[in-house]
């Protein structure tokens, strides 16, 4: 497999982790929200926790260091927090929403995907 191969499939594996960490930490944010702000049964409560909680596991497999993974996540946040109104909420994000969202990814990028001396992502 070729270097440039490489990098992309760890870009991709790391922004699947991403993803999958803004669903936990958004989506169980949301069932808190719709429990205890629009009067829905306890349970949403008791399983956004749960899903929450499987926030805190899922960046323990990206490969990089805490702070890091946290700061670049932030800008992934951002961008599907917008996503998720517009999607369930029907807000849609309008262009300093996008400009914002974009500057935020670009932040992504120099945080987390800019080569570094020692960072495992691009340790072969």
């Amino acid at each position: 497999m070729s270097m440039m191969r490489q990098k992309a499939q760890k870009i991709a594996t790391t922004m699947f982790f991403f993803f999958i960490a803004g669903l936990c930490e958004i989506g169980g944010g949301y069932m808190v929200w719709l429990w205890l702000r629009e009067g829905y049964s306890w349970l949403f409560g008791i399983l956004g926790g749960v899903v929450i909680f499987l926030y805190g596991v899922v960046p323990t497999f990206q490969p990089s260091h805490f702070h890091r993974i946290y700061a670049a996540y932030g800008g992934v946040f951002i961008v599907m927090a917008m996503l998720w109104g517009w999607f369930f909420e029907g807000i849609a994000p309008d262009v300093v929403d996008i400009i914002g969202g974009a500057i935020a990814l670009v932040g992504v990028g120099i945080i987390f995907y800019w080569p570094r001396k020692g960072e495992k992502i691009w340790q072969q």
